[in-house]
């Protein structure tokens, strides 16, 4: 794992959300990823229409967001590496990249921007994820 870009940053609440997911999703914490989450929480990841997401709408709701979890998260083991961070507001934009490594041997590694969005009450509201499904699918080796 590599997020000393984001540790050496400035305090934030949505950097600190970020911090917290991407830690969760490397230590398999399905059950400390999921307890940060709004009810009415969204993903897009990738935003827009893609193999993960057929209608485009996001995974709305923690049912969609805990299958999200199970169907696409849980199937791999993810490390994140980011590089650049930028909070404002009740977001914060993160850029990097993922390498995920499947079962078989298979790794892919996806150049992305990270959105998180914190609520008022402390927890997560959006995260949506900028990246190209192809340029991601054709570089997997």
């Amino acid at each position: 794992m590599s997020l000393k870009v984001l540790l050496d940053a400035r305090k934030h609440p949505a950097r600190d959300m970020a911090i917290r997911s991407m830690t969760c999703v490397e230590q398999k914490d399905r059950e400390g990823w999921l307890a940060m989450w709004d009810e009415q929480g969204v993903i897009q990841d990738p935003v827009g229409v893609s193999p993960l997401d057929p209608a485009g709408e996001g995974h709305r709701g923690i049912a969609l967001i805990t299958a999200f979890y199970d169907n696409v998260i849980a199937k791999s083991d993810l490390r994140f590496q980011i590089r650049q961070t930028f909070a404002c507001g009740d977001e914060c934009a993160n850029v990097g990249t993922i390498t995920a490594r499947l079962d078989g041997g298979i790794v892919s590694r996806t150049e992305l921007v990270m959105v998180y969005r914190v609520n008022g009450a402390g927890k997560l509201a959006s995260l949506r994820a900028f990246w190209e499904f192809e340029d991601t699918a054709s570089g997997i080796y």
